[in-house]
């Protein structure tokens, strides 16, 4: 289930779950373009395209690093032309981008609920849509980093802003997989069974003690390699769990992937996980 010789464009991917899929297809050959924002260091987020890009290459893949808004529809557009034109190809086109604020409709500001529809929801649509040309020609894969529908209504009490634009995703995932069929292009979701330890959550969180209830991104990065190895549409239309991908490919153990291995702590359930 290698990946080698295949390109991915991979967005959000300067840190967190997206640079650890960036670097676990690298480990196989793959090329890889880093598409984010994230050209200049961040003073508590640290990780730029660059350094992924010099990260990829020193695990045996190749880079493109491009600085790409995802909310810009002309940049995504030219993003993908020139990643195409310098690979040859495009096999998977991974929506990892992603934005949050865990807060309901009464204090929400519009302008947040904007982002993070921008981001979230119509991101995956404006990088699918095109992504879809080339994906055509190599009956490639679209990874939206998204949750289960679930419908539960304490995932809707208290942020459904959020909920909101996640869910858009999931629901993009199912239609586009129908949508997409006759071109043998697959497209699913990948969620984390548990609370996963990246800096975005820690400076979403004020920090790291939450940490030991969590996993590596390692763990992302795996479930999201099964998929994207996946071949002839075996996987598609569905909206993935981490550790249920794994364990369906004979992964048993999992206390590799928690934070603090020798922990004796209970793990937190992601969000939208009951």
């Amino acid at each position: 289930m290698s990946l080698q010789g295949k390109t991915l464009f991979i967005t959000g991917a300067s840190r967190g779950i997206g640079r650890e899929i960036a670097l676990r297809a690298a480990r196989d050959g793959a090329n890889i373009v880093i598409a984010a924002k994230s050209a200049e260091p961040h003073a508590k987020l640290p990780g730029t395209i660059f350094s992924v890009a010099q990260e990829v290459e020193a695990a045996g893949g190749k880079a493109l690093a491009l600085q790409v808004d995802v909310r810009d529809e002309e940049a995504v557009r030219k993003a993908l032309a020139r990643a195409n034109e310098h690979f040859g190809t495009i096999d998977a086109l991974v929506n990892n981008a992603g934005a949050i604020k865990l807060t309901g409709v009464q204090h929400i500001e519009l302008k947040r609920f904007d982002l993070m529809h921008q981001i979230n929801t119509r991101a995956v649509l404006l990088c699918s849509q095109a992504a879809l040309p080339y994906l055509k020609k190599s009956g490639g894969h679209i990874l939206n980093l998204s949750p289960p529908l679930n419908l539960a209504t304490k995932w809707f009490a208290q942020y459904s802003p959020y909920t909101v634009t996640k869910y858009g995703m999931s629901m993009l995932t199912l239609g586009m997989s129908e949508e997409f069929k006759s071109y043998g292009i697959s497209v699913n979701s990948l969620w984390p069974q548990t609370m996963i330890a990246t800096a975005a959550i820690e400076f979403q969180l004020g920090s790291r003690e939450s940490f030991k209830h969590a996993r590596l991104p390692a763990i992302m990065a795996d479930a999201a390699h099964v998929i994207l190895g996946s071949t002839n549409r075996s996987l598609t239309g569905r909206l993935l769990i981490d550790e249920e991908v794994l364990r369906e490919y004979g992964v048993t153990e999992f206390d590799h992937y928690r934070f603090e291995p020798d922990s004796s702590d209970k793990l937190m359930p992601d969000l939208f996980i009951d």
